[in-house]
């Protein structure tokens, strides 16, 4: 893979983003760009956040589809638009286009998560239930374009959906424009194109770096020229692509420097601190810049480094599961199974013990029957929390001096 600064030859250039910058401004959010402190330390680079979860419909998908929609002759707009989408872009197509008067389909999955149904309704758009995988939904969404007479819009495979997405880098850099590295997440790769292609028409220098789920590795394989497979339940949704686009391959080829892979422990943990030390939430494909920067700090020391939040439109309770889970992991809470004598008094003393060392008990199961200990022994799973982690280390070795087995399990 090549990097080629301010390449004329490449299908859309700055001059096409520049203009898409002008048709959408005050349509969509201008987000802030903040230099984060609290990441910086962390990571020995100096990293630069752009907020587009910051926008109305939580991702910067608005961008690419309003451009699209504002490009369209009066004749299109009458006939309608029509989209295949789970998340952001079916959102964000159906906004603009109540926004301006156009009639919008969006094709999604029979097994799309009821609120993204009605979310999308409730933005004016005629919702299609169709297919199990995506593809099929997409299949249907182009069945629909021809028999209907409706324009497609694409996710990601559009230059006037490219340039829209490639605003967010006019706006970074002309609010922090010492970034050298750009760390943007690859799904069908429309955003990394249209960020890239400005920023090296821009900055020749700057390094563009893609970021891409290891479960759905699509761009990366292309690239690498391996058969990796692209399957697994992701919590990066958003860039869950199994084949990237024709014509985003091609640019990819030619502006981005490297892609990485990050896991979904990675991600999770990306999740967890950007609420903890930004307080801001973000979905699993808006964390990914944040995950490849974390489990590769060497690479980007003494970096300038810009890292895109595309999008916040994550499940309430995915969200509290992964902000549990990685409490679990710091050590501040865990599950202990505790082996004692099943008799009168015994309980008590292990929660004594629980007590003296401050930690909090969330839950208790008691398994008398069913375990292979003696008739007469007992097991407790306790699940316990506490300031630090050095307390629950301790209150384990003080259950073992007692006479109690006890050992933490873990959630690897």
């Amino acid at each position: 893979m090549a990097s080629q600064a301010a390449d004329t030859t490449l299908p859309i250039g700055l001059a096409d983003i520049r203009a898409a910058a002008e048709r959408v401004a005050g349509a969509v959010v201008r987000t802030p760009t903040i230099l984060s402190r609290t990441l910086s330390e962390r990571t020995g680079a100096t990293v630069y956040l752009k907020f587009e979860n910051l926008q109305y419909t939580g991702a910067y998908k608005e961008r690419g589809a309003l451009n699209k929609l504002l490009l369209m002759d009066e004749a299109m707009r009458n006939r309608g638009v029509i989209a295949a989408s789970a998340g952001n872009h079916a959102q964000a197509v159906a906004y603009h286009a109540r926004r301006l008067g156009v009639p919008a389909v969006i094709v999604m999955p029979l097994q799309t998560p009821t609120v993204k149904v009605s979310q999308t309704e409730g933005h004016g758009a005629e919702v299609v239930l169709h297919g199990e995988p995506f593809e099929e939904a997409y299949d249907e969404a182009l069945r629909l374009a021809d028999v209907r007479g409706l324009t497609f819009v694409h996710p990601f495979d559009d230059l006037e959906v490219i340039a829209g997405q490639g605003t967010v880098a006019l706006e970074l850099l002309a609010d922090a424009p010492d970034i050298d590295t750009l760390i943007v997440p690859i799904g069908g790769g429309g955003l990394i194109s249209g960020v890239g292609t400005a920023a090296k028409a821009l900055r020749p220098e700057i390094e563009a770096i893609g970021v891409q789920s290891a479960l759905y590795p699509s761009m990366y394989a292309k690239f690498a020229r391996e058969d990796l497979p692209c399957a697994g339940d992701t919590i990066a949704e958003g860039i869950a692509v199994r084949t990237p686009g024709m014509l985003t391959a091609g640019i990819v080829n030619r502006i981005v420097d490297e892609i990485l892979l990050v896991s979904e422990q990675q991600i999770e943990v990306a999740i967890s601190l950007l609420m903890q030390a930004e307080k801001t939430v973000a979905e699993g494909a808006g964390a990914a810049g944040l995950a490849a920067l974390l489990g590769d700090p060497e690479r980007f020391k003494g970096r300038m480094v810009g890292l895109i939040l595309t999008g916040g439109n994550i499940d309430a309770h995915l969200l509290a599961n992964i902000l549990l889970r990685q409490l679990a992991r710091s050590g501040r809470m865990t599950r202990l199974r505790i082996r004692l004598q099943d008799r009168p008094g015994t309980l008590v003393a292990v929660m004594k013990l629980f007590g003296d060392h401050q930690v909090n008990i969330i839950e208790i199961d008691h398994h008398r029957v069913f375990n292979t200990l003696p008739a007469k022994d007992a097991m407790i799973d306790v699940a316990c929390e506490a300031r630090e982690a050095a307390q629950i280390v301790r209150l384990t070795e003080a259950l073992n001096a007692a006479g109690f087995s006890a050992a933490p399990l873990s959630i690897e």
